[in-house]
């Protein structure tokens, strides 16, 4: 085992991210979703339809990458894309009913992702809260 002792805060909070997301897309293939496509799923029932620009936006990755994460959606039915009618170059998404199915599916699921580990869950979400609060959030005055 490594000497995380002599790690930086970041490494640790990245590695420890990578850990998680892997562990977590690997329990997920069985529903076929990936972590992104769950973040995204959430993102659209909480906020409701957008553009793919605008979900890239509040799930903090690039436009191409979310496009990728959509196609994938679309292609397993949990996403819909239909042309904007106030912008015809623009598409909303929306999640679909199979889409909210597989969300709860993945809610679920989450719920045993970090058990055996020992750690105070409420204590690291406040924790991670905070450094999001922190570090910034999407400003949603735009």
């Amino acid at each position: 085992m490594p000497d995380m002792d002599q790690w930086p805060t970041g490494r640790l909070l990245t590695t420890a991210a990578r850990l998680v997301e892997h562990d977590w897309n690997e329990r997920l293939a069985a529903i076929g979703v990936t972590h992104a496509g769950v973040i995204a799923l959430d993102v659209l029932v909480a906020k409701g339809s957008m553009s793919q620009a605008e979900l890239a936006s509040w799930v903090r990755v690039q436009a191409q990458t979310m496009g990728k994460t959509l196609s994938r959606l679309e292609s397993r039915g949990h996403v819909q894309r239909v042309r904007s009618s106030e912008d015809r170059r623009s598409q909303l998404v929306s999640v679909t009913e199979e889409g909210l199915r597989v969300l709860g599916l993945a809610q679920q699921m989450e719920k045993g992702l970090l058990e055996n580990t020992g750690l105070d869950e409420a204590g690291l979400r406040e924790f991670l809260g905070r450094i999001i609060d922190n570090l910034g959030r999407i400003d949603t005055a735009s």
